[in-house]
């Protein structure tokens, strides 16, 4: 793998960990200003349909994280995984797309009296929520490979109220 393939791959880290972290500062510094992110349902084998309107620019990305999002709730979280990243680079142009699956990660909460005798391992639960594909178009800018377009195909329907 190539430093670029290996830079763009880590900006999709970023993107999933700001994601998880609910950190709309750092999830919108990974997009240009007129960077153009869509949300798309699956409909048929090879068909989708948007979600919501598109965001535009990292602003808009970076505020939709902040304010839309629900936050985690107390002792949860969740884990964004992607995989098999099929990235293509020409000059100072990419392009990414990768499988992802977002889990929702729920701790149980320490008894006040301390865990059981025979308590052992992780207590809590781990539940695949989202699955999908990232579609990523990419702009290398002053040496930073930045997000120029973003397309989130979601395997299932997805509802937002009001849309």
């Amino acid at each position: 793998m190539s430093s670029d393939e290996r830079m763009i791959q880590q900006v999709l880290a970023r993107y999933v960990r700001a994601t998880d972290r609910r950190d709309g500062k750092a999830q919108g510094a990974l997009f240009t200003d007129d960077a153009v992110v869509r949300s798309f349902s699956r409909t048929g084998p090879d068909s989708y349909e948007p979600v919501a309107p598109p965001l535009i620019g990292g602003a808009a990305v970076g505020y939709a994280v902040d304010n839309y999002m629900a936050p985690h709730p107390v002792g949860g979280s969740s884990h964004h995984v992607t995989a098999d990243h099929i990235i293509e680079v020409d000059g100072d142009r990419a392009h990414v797309n990768a499988q992802f699956i977002v889990f929702r990660v729920q701790a149980e909460e320490r008894p006040d009296s301390g865990w059981a005798a025979g308590a052992f391992g992780a207590r809590g639960t781990v539940q695949p929520i989202e699955s999908g594909y990232y579609d990523t178009d990419l702009l290398r800018i002053d040496g930073e490979w930045k997000i120029t377009g973003h397309r989130i195909l979601l395997d299932m329907p997805y509802v937002i109220p009001g849309v």
